[in-house]
């Protein structure tokens, strides 16, 4: 911003100084103390903290000084102030501790504030403080009238340019002015402009009703308080409450015979994907399926799950998804969590389905029972059904060390989907991926918006969501419209080779599960330009996402989540519950049709989570408490700002880290353990587990297969790190901060070299997917770090080297770099070996924008043209003899490939 000072006023009515002053006599609180704990309790809300420290600039005449027998004018010396900030206490008994604490001060209110800094032990050259308050009650007027009683002083301007970037300024006229100074360099002029309505609202608040506690007080004027709870909250939009699979079916009956559902070569028209669901509704009610009658699917993408998941919701149920590659005991846990009387799955995965006490159904490919004992007639279930109806329960990550059920229902899920069909236009033109796991809540709009509009639904194959070549493949080849990415996903999809060509197809890419850094938007932009991108937010406990934004390319700032959508509201509030202003960041709280009914079986969380609304006319409406930060911008946007809590989004996962602790320390030989995300590598976020073995305790490979048995794949940490001791802060907690960077793990019988091409090769591999500084031949990929998306990458980027189709289970397999060198060469090569794509010239009739690189280097080049930054002179001596055919190849090769 441009160097040089704002300003902003506010004064107050005069009916609202009168109450100040009223309350100062009658409390005994001077009104300098009532406004040094306002500006304090302002400060603490703008910066979340409790505790705060500001300058307090101290006036007083010559007479008052010690020591000083005659002097002129006014003395004016500034002390350091620090307020703790007692949310619960009433306002006045907090007012008058400060005026305690303050009084106790003006013993030392003459000592120098340099020597004040050199007790302190904050460094010389580091501020004390970085806000200025000075309460101006010098009598002017009284001052003069000594020595010239001829002049009248009819006004007065004193001056609040300091060097601090916020200096208030308490004028205590007839009506109680406040004027705030701020430093265009430090400070937002809008933000700071509205400062001084905050405070005085804080004021007369206080005035108000003094024995109010201080979190309830408000600082929002009327208008800004209008503003972000009503105004930016008018989404009330007539989409009619119904049911998921009622909007299908009026679907059905208008489009019969148009295709429904295809998955690897299968396929099903409206009609033929009514009349299977209908089959297995009627049988479904024969088991005692009806609303709110809970039903587990354990099953894997394919056309017999769309008729599965239609079927339960005909029958009045709610479906339960049970992930067939989580481990036993969490599968077991789930059915016993979620008492499902009946559970469907697929005929191939009856092996992996644990024991439960009630009925199991079978499905054959096509989507019938198997052994053909379905009711033979189609007719339509005549069943009661309800909006409010439960629809379905999708388990997350808990913090208590198990997951919980998240309930939502049929009213809220429907406002979902039409919103997105009129927001996005979608019709029966579209053709929409399916690639989200069930158990993840995004994949309900990717199974349902295809079927409420009319379109076509593709599912990928099952594991297929974690190959970018197989999914590139397959949006050209089914000219898919429309798709999804988590953000380390879509990373990955944008490695692609020719990707605007074989995408020529898309218009649309959702994005959602964690935050869309900005330097992804822009080289989504980048590849694929003609393509709308969308970023999408929202938690479980909401009906999948409750807000969107449409990403812009070259936007300088981070992606907005948006507004809310349809029928939902949001509001960011502090911890007393009070609306904060624009740009200051609090908890993201949403409301409306979408909220979740709560969590199965657990009354206590349900309570803490989903609390009364207080802004809504509607009697009996909730709020569910996200745990997540966020702020409004100046355009009514949201932006999301990180968690409240340690729960972390790991590849769009939610992970509560107490539950990955707890399976840590459910090892017998574990006797501590903690777990933190880290971000170590640009864009990448990976558990880590730290822990405190015993003297017997197990090592890190034992230790992740102990994990393994218990938890999801996402859930095991991607480095897992022995501790003497956890590190403590001084009030007994672990010290987060102070957790070291997890080292790449060696292999057990030391470093190595790669021996053969292929292990040379695939160690090249290895580095730079993980980041790690060498590979050796006896290393394991996960013992370095690696993970199932970066697993992903590998298998990718052997096709690219090798010219073969590596499985990506030969990477879980695998145990050492040797081995999977082994299974590489062992490969069959994909017909010819493939050339790499060529690199053609870039299409120079339309702006080209640069990469970060190239900003950076243009951004040099304008400080220093004469720069030798990006010059990187280096001699290497090449011992042996000199292959010259292949080195004079191998540079022509380059020249003809590289453009530049």
């Amino acid at each position: 911003r441009e160097a040089g000072h704002g300003r902003a006023e506010h004064r107050l009515p005069a009916v609202s100084t009168a109450a100040l002053r009223s309350l100062a006599r009658r409390e005994g609180i001077t009104p300098g103390t009532v406004v040094q704990g306002a500006w304090a309790l302002l400060l603490a809300r703008l910066s979340g903290e409790d505790d705060v420290v500001f300058g307090l600039a101290v006036s007083g005449r010559p007479a008052e000084l010690p020591g000083v027998e005659e002097m002129v004018g006014m003395f004016v010396n500034t002390l350091p102030l620090r307020a703790r900030i007692h949310p619960e206490a009433p306002a006045a008994e907090w007012l008058r501790s400060v005026q305690e604490a303050q009084a106790a001060l003006r013993g030392h209110e003459h000592t120098p504030l340099v020597r004040v800094q050199g007790w302190s032990g904050v460094p010389a050259g580091e501020p004390l403080f970085e806000s200025l308050l000075a309460f101006e009650n010098f009598p002017v007027q009284e001052a003069l009238g000594g020595t010239a009683r001829d002049f009248e002083v009819e006004g007065w301007e004193s001056s609040g340019e300091t060097s601090y970037p916020l200096t208030l300024l308490a004028l205590p006229e007839a009506r109680l002015v406040l004027r705030l100074h701020y430093d265009l360099a430090r400070v937002d002029a809008a933000a700071a402009a509205r400062i001084p309505g905050h405070l005085a609202a804080l004021l007369e608040g206080i005035a108000a009703d003094p024995a109010r506690p201080l979190s309830e007080l408000p600082m929002l004027v009327a208008a800004e308080r209008e503003r972000v709870v009503v105004e930016w909250n008018r989404t009330g939009a007539e989409l009619g409450p119904a049911c998921v699979h009622e909007l299908f079916r009026a679907q059905a009956a208008r489009t019969p015979s148009a295709p429904a559902v295809a998955c690897e070569g299968a396929s099903l028209d409206y009609a033929a994907l009514d009349a299977a669901s209908d089959r297995l509704a009627l049988h479904l009610a024969t088991l005692g399926v009806g609303p709110e009658v809970r039903v587990g699917v354990c099953m894997e993408r394919s056309g017999e799950l769309m008729v599965a998941l239609l079927a339960i919701l005909k029958a009045g149920g709610a479906y339960v998804p049970l992930d067939p590659s989580y481990p036993a005991d969490r599968l077991a846990f789930m059915l016993a969590d979620s008492a499902v009387p009946v559970l469907v799955a697929q005929e191939r995965l009856a092996g992996r389905v644990p024991e439960h006490g009630g009925a199991t159904v079978l499905l054959d490919g096509a989507g019938e029972l198997r052994g053909g004992d379905a009711l033979s007639h189609s007719r339509t279930p005549a069943l009661s059904h309800s909006p409010d109806n439960l629809a379905y329960v999708i388990y997350t990550s808990g913090s208590t060390g198990r997951p919980k059920g998240v309930m939502n229902s049929h009213r809220g899920i429907a406002n979902r989907l039409l919103w997105m069909v009129g927001e996005y236009g979608l019709d029966a033109s579209e053709t929409v991926l399916q690639k989200t796991p069930l158990s993840f809540d995004v994949s309900v709009w990717e199974l349902f918006v295809p079927l409420v509009c009319g379109a076509r639904l593709v599912l990928a194959r099952p594991g297929g969501h974690r190959d970018p070549a197989y999914l590139a493949e397959l949006v050209e080849r089914e000219r898919v419209t429309t798709m999804h990415f988590v953000p380390p996903m879509l990373h990955a999809f944008l490695e692609e080779p020719r990707l605007e060509e074989r995408c020529a197809s898309l218009r649309r890419v959702a994005c959602s599960g964690e935050a869309l850094p900005r330097e992804l938007q822009e080289r989504f932009h980048a590849r694929l330009p003609g393509v709308a991108l969308h970023n999408l937010y929202g938690p479980t406990e909401a009906a999948v996402e409750v807000s969107y934004w449409h990403c812009r390319p070259r936007e300088d700032r981070a992606v907005p989540i948006g507004r809310p959508l349809a029928n939902t509201r949001l509001y960011v509030v502090d911890r007393g519950f009070q609306p904060v202003p624009v740009g200051v960041a609090g908890e993201l709280l949403i409301g409306g049709v979408q909220v979740a009914r709560g969590y199965l079986g657990r009354p206590e969380l349900t309570a803490e989570k989903f609390v009364p609304d207080p802004f809504s006319p509607v009697l009996g409406a909730r709020l569910y408490r996200t745990g997540d930060r966020a702020r409004w911008l100046e355009d009514g946007e949201l932006e999301f700002l990180g968690r409240i809590d340690h729960q972390v989004k790991v590849r769009g996962f939610r992970v509560e880290p107490g539950e990955v602790e707890a399976a840590l320390l459910d090892h017998p030989g574990v006797r501590d353990a903690v777990v933190a995300a880290r971000r170590d590598a640009p864009g990448e976020t990976r558990l880590v587990g730290y822990f405190v073995p015993a003297p017997s305790g197990p090592d890190a490979a034992a230790l992740r297969a102990h994990l393994a048995e218990r938890l999801p794949e996402h859930m095991v940490p991607a480095a897992l790190v022995p501790l003497d001791a956890l590190p403590l802060s001084p009030n007994g907690k672990v010290d987060r901060k102070a957790l070291p960077a997890p080292d790449a793990a060696p292999a057990a019988g030391g470093y190595v070299a790669p021996r053969t091409p292929a292990e040379e090769l695939l160690a090249g591999i290895w580095s730079a997917v993980l980041g790690a500084g060498r590979v050796g031949a006896h290393d394991g990929f996960f013992e370095l770090g690696g993970h199932s998306l970066l697993a992903m990458r590998v298998a990718s980027r052997v096709r690219e080297a090798f010219g073969a189709e590596l499985p990506l289970a030969a990477v879980f397999e695998a145990r050492t770099l040797a081995e999977l060198a082994a299974r590489v060469e062992a490969l069959p090569a994909r017909g010819a070996r493939r050339e790499a794509p060529p690199l053609l010239p870039a299409d120079r009739t339309r702006e080209i924008p640069l990469s970060f690189a190239q900003q950076r280097l243009w951004f040099l080049w304008q400080v220093d043209p004469a720069s030798s930054a990006y010059v990187m002179p280096g001699a290497l001596r090449l011992r042996g003899p000199l292959d010259a055919a292949a080195l004079r190849a191998s540079l022509r090769e380059a020249v003809r490939r590289h453009e530049a």
